[in-house]
């Protein structure tokens, strides 16, 4: 189930993301504390054996290897590798999200052009929704193993009302090597093609809106099954994966406290504990699984997409939209404010404090107001003949020309576009 925290940081306060950090369902600390223990324990290794297991000589060569991979082990670009990389993953995360086919705006189509009250046309409206719906089904089958758990054959989608026998067989006699999602979709616009005839829809710009909406529906099925099929590409993710594998390789015998009577710079203390190194491969670490968690989202992580509560909500709102509120309509009353010249909607004592007033950041400024300036312009043109003469320039401050309140009169010779406004002396006159 994806975890949501949105109620508690409703509101900024002292210490507001602290009580976030006490959470293990969809933590960091549930995702790193393997890694982070296998980490530790190579550490501790390490640390044991350069100082209870070898010969001075054999700890004067393990101090030398330590000190030359401190050295350079910050040329490994890490912020760089990891921060590009769960950008982009970040990205196709909240784009497979968007691209969720949910049927809200078709079924609102069905409902108001799939017209009667009769059993023929309830069961034209029902039948195009559970196509509708058929189809996320059978994609989301293909994408998510949450949906493929609950529905490892199309014989238990059949028992769950999306698909008829007949339909599982047309479906299956269908000749096709590649993913027949769309066949569903195909079935709703013959079955669209068909209610326009019988004048269950009613016009062809009714038609034409039902396909419209089908489209953008199958689009989002396609372009869901082409996140699925077109990864990151692997390079990149091995690169990544290889660059924080190799920098804490590394760090495990570089970061390693040194013996502090031999003086190396930077080993003056002996704390055994690596701290700042263990925080180090908690945040980078951490930045790669944030990366693994979000790169498919379709999966069985605590913070993946709710595939299975989404299937539901789908098919039960479509039909209660297209079947018990086809043509169910409360009685049309007057309204509260029907008398009322001024409508003001009363606010509740806890929301009192909550009444808008902003009018505008300059609304309540004041300035001392003086007479309007009027300054003569004219246009010169690219020879610096004067083509064009404007007057009647008002509204005109701090030598200010408001374009919108210009008026030009052409004057001869050919028309330039390309012209320079000039200001004019107070003794100019069109003779100029």
């Amino acid at each position: 189930m994806t975890v949501s925290y949105t109620l508690e940081v409703a509101n900024a306060k002292f210490g507001g993301f602290s009580k976030l950090l006490f959470r293990w369902r969809g933590s960091i600390y549930k995702l790193l504390y393997k890694e982070s223990l296998v980490f530790c324990l190579m550490y501790s290794f390490f640390s044991v054996f350069y100082r209870f297991f070898l010969t001075e000589k054999q700890q004067l060569l393990f101090e030398n290897v330590a000190l030359y991979c401190d050295q350079f082990t910050n040329y490994i670009p890490m912020s760089f590798v990891l921060g590009f990389y769960v950008t982009l993953a970040f990205n196709r995360w909240w784009g497979q999200y968007t691209s969720f086919p949910l049927p809200d705006n078709l079924m609102m189509v069905v409902s108001g052009n799939v017209h009667g009250v009769d059993e023929r046309g309830r069961l034209l409206r029902r039948t195009l929704m559970r196509y509708a719906n058929l189809s996320s089904v059978l994609i989301l089958r293909s994408i998510s193993t949450r949906v493929r758990r609950r529905f490892p054959t199309l014989e238990q989608v059949v028992d769950a009302g999306f698909m008829t026998p007949l339909e599982h067989q047309q479906l299956d006699g269908l000749n096709s090597d590649f993913n027949k999602y769309w066949m569903p979709l195909t079935w709703f616009t013959n079955l669209a093609s068909q209610a326009r005839q019988e004048g269950r829809v009613r016009d062809d710009v009714a038609l034409r809106l039902l396909m419209d909406e089908l489209n953008n529906y199958r689009g989002k099925c396609s372009l869901l099954f082409h996140y699925d099929w077109i990864s990151i590409p692997l390079v990149y993710t091995q690169v990544v994966t290889l660059a924080v594998y190799s920098f804490f390789g590394f760090c495990l015998i570089g970061r390693q406290f040194l013996n502090p009577e031999k003086g190396y710079k930077g080993h003056q203390l002996d704390l055994y504990v690596p701290v700042f190194t263990l925080l180090q491969f908690f945040f980078y670490a951490g930045w790669l699984k944030v990366g693994e968690l979000i790169i498919n989202p379709f999966g069985e992580d605590d913070d993946d997409f709710e595939t299975n509560q989404l299937i539901d909500r789908n098919i039960q709102v479509s039909m209660l939209a297209v079947d018990d509120m086809y043509q169910n309509l409360p009685p049309t009353e007057k309204d509260k404010f029907w008398v009322e010249r001024y409508l003001s909607v009363p606010y509740s004592t806890a929301a009192e404090t909550l009444r808008p007033t902003f009018m505008g950041s300059t609304y309540d400024i004041s300035f001392e107001s003086g007479p309007a300036v009027s300054m003569p312009f004219v246009y010169k043109d690219e020879c610096g003949d004067v083509d064009r003469k404007v007057k009647d320039v008002s509204l005109v401050r701090d030598r200010q020309l408001k374009a919108s309140h210009l008026q030009t009169e052409r004057g001869e010779g050919q028309f330039k576009v390309a012209v320079e406004l000039i200001q004019a002396n107070d003794n100019e006159q069109s003779s100029c």
